[in-house]
């Protein structure tokens, strides 16, 4: 793919402190992302709220924000230096909710968004807007609702039928979540998942105890060009 000339300098939105979910390799790929970038002659500017990590070190962009990461601070950031475009994946799910709070804020106008578009994240986040693109393309998925409180949640639950899976959304690798197999546990965990949520929703799945997961990591361009990076 030819480099994209009005590129000159790229925020990158690194992924804070290591946790459950969210592991080093998040620091791995962000600091990977500011060397391939600078090797393009294109200015890197990195917000990190950890400094204890790879991308932190002081040769590892051209300028290193040590700031929390929220979308009031990295919109600071963005106005002060007049970024191009940002690049929000390589923070995991952080940079992601971050990526949709700024274009919420109307702070991402003439701004470009690297990797994933907004609409995309979006689309693979909200259950909902998942499951009927899903439908478009004729995949099935297990029976899920996404919801938005508790009585909601048991409607939810009355038509799936225990067990389910309850995760909150927008969070990464189910943080918050877990397995329900009666009324009480459900409501325990659907509670807990509200609170936890980055957009007040939960989501409810259809169990798949003991089936076998086979698991691809595709990626892809504009161009459709595609190769598998993990399984």
């Amino acid at each position: 793919m030819p480099k994209d000339e009005s590129i000159k300098k790229v925020l990158i939105i690194g992924s804070g402190p290591i946790q459950i979910g969210q592991a080093a390799e998040f620091d791995y790929s962000g600091s990977q992302a500011c060397k391939s970038l600078r090797e393009e002659n294109i200015e890197t500017v990195l917000v990190n709220s950890n400094p204890a990590t790879i991308q932190t070190d002081i040769d590892s962009a051209d300028k290193v924000y040590v700031e929390p990461l929220t979308a009031e601070i990295v919109a600071k950031i963005i106005e002060k230096e007049q970024v191009d475009a940002i690049l929000p994946t390589m923070g995991g799910q952080t940079g992601l909710n971050i990526a949709v709070d700024l274009d919420k804020m109307g702070a991402l106008d003439g701004i470009k968004v690297l990797g994933s578009p907004i609409q995309t994240i979006k689309d693979v986040e909200d259950r909902d807007l998942f499951a009927e693109f899903m439908d478009r393309l004729n995949e099935p998925i297990p029976k899920c609702h996404a919801v938005n409180s508790l009585e909601e949640a048991f409607q939810a639950v009355e038509d799936i039928g225990f067990p389910v899976i309850v995760r909150p959304g927008f969070t990464l690798g189910g943080t918050g979540g877990g397995i329900a197999n009666n009324k009480k546990e459900f409501e325990e965990i659907v509670i807990h998942g509200l609170d936890m949520s980055f957009n007040d929703q939960v989501l409810i799945d259809e169990s798949v105890l003991g089936w076998q997961e086979i698991e691809y990591e595709v990626m892809r361009d504009k161009n459709d060009s595609c190769i598998i990076v993990c399984n």
